[in-house]
């Protein structure tokens, strides 16, 4: 039986971006909510303090501490969650200043998910904020070109970004709003996405593997779920389909907080309902855990109002994430799941309660609980073996 891959969601927003320059001063990133982050209700756990520290992972040295932390603890990839807006990149820095320059860079692999969502000024958002959109997340056909063809010269040629079944991994997050900006109508999309995998064949690069998100419940304010998603996904010519979070699927039950063990229970049953729902395979993916309150003005009431005033669940402590991830393995044991991948939330979603780098309470444990489940990958286990 072929080793799972464990591919891991990275949020590139802990470094210096203009974008996020001109929106909220200089040098201002991510982080600088994670410190203001305090209690919002009795027994609510907050600040959340990272042991590395509040460092810019831009630096290929911070980097190459986070690579090497992935890959001892049975990490095959990271997933970057990638911004490309219709006035051009955001929040590339992590990636192509960090992960890429990181002299240990070759120890993992990494792929795209085009975060294609919009973008709202929620960093902090007001509980009445009114969806004060910053960048929407719909692209034009020329600008989706532009993207498209910047991935094929500055990441699809490298030898470790990751492939699937042979195929360059690529995942949308927004398929909606994908199919919106590029005219609203499922033949132009499916023409342009054609388009894509030729140019990516032209290039001398083989096939492309496109991976689709797919949700029921909405998160971020804008988000559209795909209706028919068998129909939709086989029309369009996708490969696969995988999850972002849990909280995608069912919503937190009770407010102010949730216990993680009983939603656990909740969500894995998706692994098996997905993979029977679905035509195209799906990945399984687990959540560490959900807490969205940083990114709320912290002097507001933290009433129940929509994200990111929302439920958070409790209780996920390393020991009950590797249940959770026991539970992906005993199920991907049954060889439903080809290939064999499960998809993690995620490295650092500190602003969402969800993130495997070390903290001040449980230190490397989120870590060192995928490494008792999966195991850590030989380095001669290559690419090639996910196929």
């Amino acid at each position: 039986m072929k080793q799972t891959e464990v591919a891991v969601y990275y949020f590139p927003n802990y470094h210096p971006d203009p974008l996020n320059e001109q929106w909220h001063g200089q040098g201002w990133t991510e982080w600088e909510l994670v410190k203001a982050a305090r209690p919002r209700f009795q027994g609510h756990e907050q600040p959340k303090i990272p042991i590395w520290g509040y460092e810019d992972e831009s630096d290929p040295a911070i980097m190459a501490k986070k690579i090497q932390a992935a890959a001892d603890h049975g990490i095959s990839s990271f997933i970057f969650d990638w911004y490309w807006y219709e006035n051009g990149p955001f929040l590339h820095g992590a990636l192509e200043r960090g992960f890429l320059k990181a002299l240990n860079s070759e120890q993992l692999k990494f792929s795209l998910m085009w975060a294609n969502h919009d973008w709202y000024d929620i960093q902090p958002a007001p509980r009445n904020f009114r969806n004060n959109l910053a960048a929407s997340g719909k692209v034009t056909e020329e600008q989706f070109i532009k993207a498209t063809d910047y991935m094929i010269s500055h990441y699809f040629h490298l030898p470790n970004y990751w492939r699937v079944d042979g195929g360059l991994y690529f995942s949308i997050y927004e398929l909606m709003n994908l199919i919106e900006g590029l005219g609203g109508s499922y033949t132009e999309t499916k023409r342009i996405l054609q388009d894509f995998r030729t140019r990516v064949r032209n290039a001398g690069l083989g096939e492309l593997h496109l991976n689709a998100i797919v949700w029921g419940v909405q998160n971020l304010p804008g988000e559209k779920a795909i209706e028919d998603v068998n129909g939709v996904l086989e029309d369009l010519g996708f490969d696969s389909i995988t999850s972002y979070v849990w909280i995608h699927h069912n919503p937190i039950p009770h407010f102010p907080m949730s216990d993680y063990s009983m939603y656990r229970e909740l969500s894995v049953k998706d692994f098996e309902r997905f993979t029977n729902e679905y035509d195209l395979p799906y990945f399984p993916n687990v959540s560490m855990g959900w807490d969205s309150s940083p990114r709320t003005i912290q002097t507001d009431v933290y009433d129940c109002v929509g994200y990111p005033y929302t439920p958070i669940l409790v209780g996920n402590t390393p020991e009950q994430f590797e249940k959770a991830l026991s539970e992906a393995k005993t199920f991907m044991d049954k060889g439903f799941t080809k290939p064999s991948i499960v998809t993690i939330n995620s490295w650092n979603e500190w602003t969402e309660g969800s993130y495997l780098e070390p903290d001040t309470r449980y230190g490397m444990k989120y870590l060192e609980a995928i490494r008792n489940v999966f195991g850590v990958k030989s380095k001669q286990h290559s690419q090639s073996e996910v196929v």
